[in-house]
């Protein structure tokens, strides 16, 4: 019986509470599903609901009167072995055997589903993460907002979100004339400008523009700057790419902040924004009055010499999500970016949209990641290509992952690289490659799942091992866990469920037998603890694959 079920049968018993007169209660005010969780205390059962808490006041009757009522249909119910009263008016549920371990068959049937919820069905946004500009390699602190991100976008999606991963490449301003500049002075074999980019990258990207162009430097100077503006950042934004393609992470959208400009929707944003009545003109300048909606100052849109800000493109920007049908929109930002929050909430409102509904921003924190690589710096950064050469896709994405985006990190490189139950990637990773192996082992003793005739031997009651109770329990919290960091853009929450799943396999593992011992007879308890194995497998591997991590068969 899953969770769902048993909320199911607990709504059945409230309707039939109050069809025969029992539960004075309008027919409406059943719920249509009740909620249920795993008790902090084992012995207290399988799943407790606290729905006589909350209820009994509106039926006209005490939270125990109507606990013991539910009970005492609720035992009825096929699959329910005990339904008791604690404390006030709380229920606690213990299900047969059968009835829990029946969930291991449902997973593996389910496969790479299982997990899967609708928690945010009908629901569509736009993601932006990471946006670097294009004017030099990912480093360290983007390396966890594209660990996060990408995460994010995953459960979103798997708690049945239409999610949109965009990149936003900020390629006007002054930096990409001053990118320009730092490739011309390479290429000529120069220090570069003051103000520019001193990073070893550049003369990487100036001598693949002088392979392009080889008549760089005998142009004439602005036509020089512009050609190797253009040529480079073309080179650096593949760079880009080609970094996040090593690292699992794949945008939808890659969004051009020149085309906000080039298609004049700057000037139409002002416009827009203006109708709204929320643009003001001073000193001949162009203003959004965002105070009128929390920010601590009103900001500048057009300057007095004509040139819009960034504020100005960060407006049209929002306005461009909101055009292209995005209810939703949700930014990750780094952490020297606290300032943008009430901005950003500022242009939602004035844009007509709701700022607690319409718009998230997500503020990640400093990473640091010490060891003895930490040496390999260029340009005074650490580089996602360096941490992925050094450490592995897999370690990285896992341990950035596995802690809430607005807490400060300090990893240790030699820690994340152990082989050892203390590394939280390797434990997990292992626990799966386990469950490959006992299948191997399984299948060498010819202990299968599926008979040739046909039949599965698949009996859950005979699931009764303390350790399976508690396995199956963790088995069926997983949709759950899904539904929350979806919800609460947490994805740190599907690490540390894994971390705990992997914990109870690892204990089952040492008490149980799948395969049996050389004297002994395959029974049908080995063919169906090789389903309940199997299901553990599918689940840390669904888990994997939802924080970008690879579920390896063999360690």
């Amino acid at each position: 019986m899953t969770p769902d079920e048993l909320s199911g049968a607990l709504s059945a018993a409230l309707a039939s509470a109050v069809a025969d007169g029992t539960l004075a209660l309008p027919a409406d005010a059943v719920p249509a599903s009740v909620h249920v969780e795993r008790p902090r205390q084992r012995e207290h059962g399988d799943w407790a609901t606290n729905v006589a808490l909350q209820l009994a006041k509106k039926a006209g009757t005490t939270p125990r009167a109507l606990a013991e009522d539910l009970a005492a249909r609720l035992v009825a119910t096929p699959g329910v072995k005990a339904a008791d009263v604690a404390g006030p008016g709380f229920l606690n549920i213990t299900l047969e055997a059968g009835a829990a371990g029946e969930l291991a068959r449902t997973i593996v049937t389910a496969g790479e589903q299982y997990g899967r919820t609708d928690a945010l069905a009908g629901q569509v946004h736009n993601l932006e993460y990471i946006s670097a500009n294009p004017t030099g390699p990912l480093h360290i602190g983007h390396t966890r907002w594209a660990a996060l991100g990408d995460a994010l976008v995953r459960i979103m999606r798997a708690a049945g979100a239409d999610v949109t991963a965009e990149y936003y490449i900020n390629d006007a301003g002054a930096q990409m004339d001053k990118f320009g500049a730092s490739i011309v002075a390479r290429a000529k074999g120069e220090d570069v400008p003051e103000g520019g980019y001193p990073g070893e990258y550049v003369a990487e990207r100036a001598a693949e523009v002088l392979a392009q162009e080889p008549d760089l430097l005998d142009l004439p100077a602005d036509e020089a700057a512009t050609t190797a503006r253009e040529l480079g950042y073309q080179a650096q934004l593949e760079a880009i790419r080609r970094t996040l393609d090593a690292f699992g992470v794949h945008f939808d959208v890659w969004f051009s902040e020149r085309t906000l400009h080039e298609s004049g929707a700057v000037e139409q944003a002002v416009a827009r924004l203006r109708e709204q009545g929320h643009v003001f003109d001073v000193d001949g300048a162009v203003w959004l009055r965002t105070t009128d909606f929390g920010d601590d100052k009103d900001r500048v849109m057009i300057r007095a010499n004509g040139e819009p800000t960034y504020f100005a493109a960060d407006a049209a920007y929002y306005l461009s999500k909101k055009d292209r049908g995005f209810p939703g929109k949700i930014y990750l930002l780094g952490a020297d970016h606290h300032g943008y929050i009430n901005r950003l909430k500022a242009i939602a409102a004035c844009a007509g949209d709701d700022p607690e509904a319409n718009i998230e921003v997500l503020i990640g924190q400093l990473v640091n990641i010490g060891g003895e690589r930490m040496g390999k710096r260029r340009g005074n950064a650490l580089y996602m290509d360096d941490l992925i050469e050094w450490l592995g896709s897999d370690p990285l994405r896992y341990s950035l992952a596995r802690y809430p985006a607005d807490s400060p990190l300090s990893l240790s490189g030699e820690e994340m690289l152990k082989q050892s139950n203390d590394n939280p990637v390797y434990y997990v990773q292992y626990a799966h490659s386990r469950t490959c192996a006992v299948d191997r082992n399984a299948a060498d003793r010819d202990v299968v799942r599926v008979a040739a005739d046909g039949s599965d031997a698949f009996d859950p009651a005979l699931l009764t091992h303390e350790t399976e109770a508690a396995l199956v329990g963790a088995l069926t919290e997983f949709p759950r866990i899904v539904s929350q960091a979806a919800e609460l853009r947490e994805p740190h929450r599907v690490a540390r469920y894994l971390e705990s799943l992997a914990a109870d396999y690892h204990k089952w593992y040492q008490e149980c037998r799948v395969t049996p011992y050389p004297d002994e007879e395959v029974t049908d308890t080995h063919r169906t603890r090789l389903w309940l194995n199997d299901a553990v497998r599918q689940v840390l591997a669904n888990g994997l694959e939802l924080l970008g991590v690879s579920a390896p068969e063999r360690m």
